[in-house]
């Protein structure tokens, strides 16, 4: 279930999708024509941690320098990537209890807007925090939009894709300052996290510590990287150290990508282009 925000004043002739990934460390954003090809990908890694206002300052100059983003567009989408989040077994959601569900794992301030998407298919409920200054910036410009939150998208993606092994997997999405890490086993969720963190002896700590948790063996599990990470990054050289099993994820279909868009690897821009 994604949330949507309506007042029917785009263009029904309109066929491109936006879709947009926001986070306080970085602004990712792609665009898909009619035919489902993806006609642009790009990536602002902003460097420091901003205010959901200075991300929102970002926005606004990206939409009006990009001529990428210069058409109109159909479909909106939005993607709130951040650590504001928890998951819910479907058959315990209540939705009065929204904020009881958050505040065991977030600081909510009485003003915080709480929502939540359903992943039907999988019976669970991600209850978020997503930035209310941006939808509000996004109704404003453009009337009609959707939106979720990144670890809506991840979970039900990679559950897809593993519900016919009965491999233990952890799989982590990196960014900057920010890792999600998700580990499956036999097909069912186990856990699932977002950390910050400032370098790679963070993200090691983390990682080594969320495994353990799990009674996972080093030696045993496979450890799949997504998103924002190469095999010459810190993070990638000091998981080889002391995990056996490393190799990089994909998406689950095949995408049919405009010889205008920049190659990238497949592992790359996992959450914002498993979201068609």
């Amino acid at each position: 279930m994604e949330q949507t925000i309506n007042n029917n004043t785009l263009d029904n002739n309109i066929s491109e999708t936006l879709s947009i990934q926001v986070s306080l460390n970085g602004l990712s954003f792609c665009t898909v024509d009619s035919d489902q090809q993806i006609t642009a990908v790009e990536h602002d890694n902003f460097g420091i941690q901003l205010t959901p206002e200075q991300v929102l300052d970002k926005i606004k100059h990206t939409l009006d320098k990009n001529i990428a983003l210069k058409g109109d567009f159909k479909t909106i989408e939005v993607i709130y990537h951040n650590d504001l989040y928890t998951l819910v077994p479907k058959p315990l959601f209540n939705q009065d209890m929204v904020k009881e569900y958050l505040q065991y794992n977030v600081k909510v301030l009485d003003n915080d807007f709480i929502t939540y998407d359903e992943l039907d298919q999988h019976d669970i409920v991600t209850v978020y925090i997503p930035y209310a200054n941006i939808n509000n910036f996004f109704f404003d410009t453009f009337g009609s939009f959707t939106y979720k939150h990144a670890n809506t998208i991840l979970t039900s993606s990679l559950l897809t894709q593993q519900k016919n092994n009965d491999a233990t997997t952890v799989f982590v999405n990196m960014s900057d300052k920010l890792f999600d890490i998700v580990i499956i086993k036999n097909g069912k969720l186990i856990l699932e996290n977002t950390y910050k963190y400032e370098n790679k002896e963070d993200f090691l700590y983390y990682l080594m510590f969320t495994t353990e948790q799990a009674q996972l063996n080093p030696e045993e599990f496979f450890l799949v990287f997504l998103g924002d990470i190469t095999k010459e990054s810190e993070c990638f050289s000091i998981a080889h150290k002391y995990i056996r099993n490393i190799t990089f994820g994909n998406h689950s279909r095949d995408l049919k990508i405009s010889s205008t868009v920049q190659p990238f690897e497949p592992h790359q821009h996992f959450i914002l282009l498993s979201h068609f």
